[in-house]
């Protein structure tokens, strides 16, 4: 749970899509006017795309604080300085717990949903600063949307709010409904890394830094107390832990003990940023040049995984920002889509899936506006992919899950590895 540290820290909350159109708006005192949003909208045409406008914007009399998340702005309104993070954190909650409830963040599902989504606000905003905050206490509080709940609803007028205040939150331990029974217990624990990196021509790598983190789905009886150890837990930076985590026996003994909340849950992220753990698992030959004193100019990329990797790579789609100077591309592929934008001159490659018995391959002629300089340099190319079943630090993170007595309970230790990158080489 989020403890308020400041009276009428959150004022009022605007969605907004890409479009700049307020589609939900909620208000926690009096109401303020949407014209607020103006100094948001001047920011967001400052800037260069949608992740890069302000965070954090001052007004005369208010301060936006904003996330972006699945094409939606959650613009915060506050009237007095809070700690920024502590909102933002707030707005993350509040995207987390409208994707468990309606399988989607979206605008549509928002909109289809809208009285379950000023229910939920309602409760997780009190007077101005968060309260409930857990998605299994919030499912006592308000029951998630089915289509015969829905049907019932509209026929006797009732609403999906509980008749009951959740056992949550009358406990010491606010994040778990008591009288939790399952016929199989079971506990997961899904490693999931992100990695930045950039390579050089020669595939030399000069940064690379892991961004993780572990989601749990703890479905266990009564109120287990598990504890969590791991291999080498100094390789971890930066590490933030779910409420539930005894902090005082992860400084003095670096293992996690908590009594977990019931369902799914992030258990902790962290980063690492020893680059001596990053090995990129994929070569990219590229060859892209253009001619002095001419119209144009080649263009040839073929991406493999290396020899030692063992796994599939796969959900490859490779960005290229073209040089202004490119009218249009005549390329042909081995594998995969492309398209080129003439106006923003971005190039994209959706290849797929990489099997090595067939490289993907994209190559062909750029097409530069005439008497236009030659580029002054060439692009570089921006390369996402993901490997399923594979995480830098799988081999070293989760070493010994105690379950604290509780029996008969199975175990997934590292039930889904998953590594996502995000990988720049430079031309």
């Amino acid at each position: 749970m989020l403890n308020g540290l400041h009276p009428k820290m959150i004022h009022s909350l605007f969605l907004i899509n890409c479009s700049g159109d307020i589609f939900l708006e909620k208000h926690w005192k009096s109401v303020v006017s949407q014209s607020v949003c103006d100094y948001f909208f001047e920011a967001q045409e400052k800037a260069v795309d949608v992740e890069n406008v302000p965070p954090v914007i001052s007004t005369p009399h208010h301060y936006l604080i904003s996330i972006y998340r699945d094409k939606i702005f959650f613009v915060s309104v506050i009237q007095t300085e809070v700690p920024p993070l502590f909102v933002i954190e707030f707005l993350h909650r509040v995207a987390d717990t409208f994707q468990d409830y309606f399988g989607e963040c979206s605008e549509t599902a928002v909109k289809d949903n809208v009285v379950i989504v000023y229910e939920l606000l309602e409760e997780m905003l009190d007077n101005g600063f968060p309260l409930a905050t857990e998605s299994n206490i919030l499912k006592e509080l308000i029951k998630p949307p089915t289509i015969l709940r829905s049907v019932v609803n509209s026929i006797t007028g009732s609403s999906n709010v509980g008749d009951t205040l959740p056992t949550g939150q009358l406990s010491n331990i606010p994040w778990r409904r008591a009288g939790v029974k399952y016929t199989n217990n079971e506990a997961y624990f899904d490693v999931i890394e992100e990695i930045d990196a950039i390579i050089d021509k020669s595939g030399s790598t000069v940064f690379a830094e892991i961004q993780g983190v572990i989601d749990s789905c703890i479905k266990l009886s009564g109120m287990p107390d598990l504890s969590l150890s791991f291999m080498n837990p100094r390789l971890l930076d930066d590490v933030s832990f779910h409420p539930c985590i005894r902090f005082k026996r992860w400084e003095s003994e670096r293992v996690l003990s908590f009594i977990p909340p019931d369902g799914n849950f992030r258990l902790i992220s962290y980063r690492v940023s020893s680059q001596n753990l990053v090995a990129i698992p994929v070569y990219v030959k590229h060859m892209i040049s253009f001619k002095e004193n001419s119209s144009s100019g080649r263009f040839d990329v073929t991406i493999g995984p290396k020899q030692n990797m063992g796994k599939t790579v796969e959900g490859v789609v490779m960005t290229v920002h073209m040089p202004k100077a490119v009218l249009n591309m005549n390329l042909s592929s081995t594998q995969g889509n492309y398209t080129f934008d003439p106006v923003t001159k971005v190039l994209t490659w959706d290849v797929g899936k990489i099997t090595p018995q067939k490289l993907p391959n994209l190559k062909g002629a750029v097409n530069l506006q005439s008497g236009a300089p030659k580029p002054e340099e060439n692009p570089s190319l921006n390369i996402q992919f993901k490997i399923q079943q594979l995480a830098i630090s799988g081999e070293w993170m989760l070493g010994k899950i105690d379950a604290g007595g509780t029996n008969g309970i199975t175990i997934g230790n590292g039930a889904l590895l998953l590594l996502i990158f995000q990988l720049e080489v430079l031309n």
